[in-house]
């Protein structure tokens, strides 16, 4: 059996302190006046969509609840409904702009199942082309990604003017 060492995740499955309760989607959802910072493109009624900070691809976008729950049994209808309706607003706004041949979504439920912030429900949006490149992640600590996240912004913003 061959075996693939990733010890930089060592610091991140056993990096969180549980007294640290800060959450990085709350300090976004406040600091309205800093969404360019941010990377926030959609504020909505029920949950805000941005950038990944740390993308796996270009283009990789998160759906946040505005409120801070962790589960999707703790979400109303409405809030699940709205996260479908964005999901739905992001694949055809990447689809536009990048033109993948494919897309995963999906929500990390827990620190277990991967997920960086687990106290605050969200879902990945990740365009997907066949042979990119996310294997450099496990096997040379290293993210591909053609274009500054400032300008993924600036190219996906007009997709979600107008919506509620």
């Amino acid at each position: 059996m061959d075996h693939l060492w990733t010890p930089w995740r060592y610091d991140y499955v056993s990096g969180i302190d549980p007294s640290d309760l800060s959450c990085v989607f709350c300090r976004i959802l406040a600091e309205r006046d800093k969404d360019a910072e941010n990377l926030v493109l959609f504020r909505g009624k029920m949950l805000f969509a941005i950038l990944n900070l740390f993308p796996y691809t270009v283009g990789h976008l998160l759906i946040v609840a505005n409120r801070h729950i962790a589960l999707l049994s703790e979400a109303e209808k409405e809030e699940l409904h709205a996260f479908i309706e964005t999901a739905r607003t992001c694949v055809a706004a990447l689809q536009d702009e990048y033109h993948p041949e494919g897309f995963n979504l999906g929500f990390n439920l827990g620190r277990a199942a991967g997920a960086g912030v687990d106290r605050h429900l969200h879902m990945h949006v990740l365009p997907r082309w066949t042979g990119d490149t996310n294997f450099l992640s496990v096997v040379s600590e290293t993210r591909v990604l053609p274009e500054e996240l400032a300008k993924t912004r600036q190219r996906l913003l007009r997709h979600f003017h107008g919506l509620e």
